[in-house]
């Protein structure tokens, strides 16, 4: 019985850590796309406007 629980203990840790990873990848992989058509129409960024004054600033990564 120790051994089964240890077992799905492990698998968990493992399942958890394989989500993570394909997250973050996926993210990485949106984040390059997003860099690589800014570099193709020369834009500089995304512009996200501020709601508490109203101005538009440049989107932080």
């Amino acid at each position: 019985m120790p051994q089964l629980i240890l077992f799905l203990i492990v698998a968990a840790i493992a399942w958890f850590g394989y989500r993570k990873f394909v997250l973050d990848a996926e993210r990485l992989a949106r984040q390059r796309e997003r860099v690589r058509k800014q570099q193709q129409t020369g834009s500089q960024g995304t512009l996200v406007k501020d709601p508490a004054t109203g101005e538009y600033r440049l989107k932080q990564d």
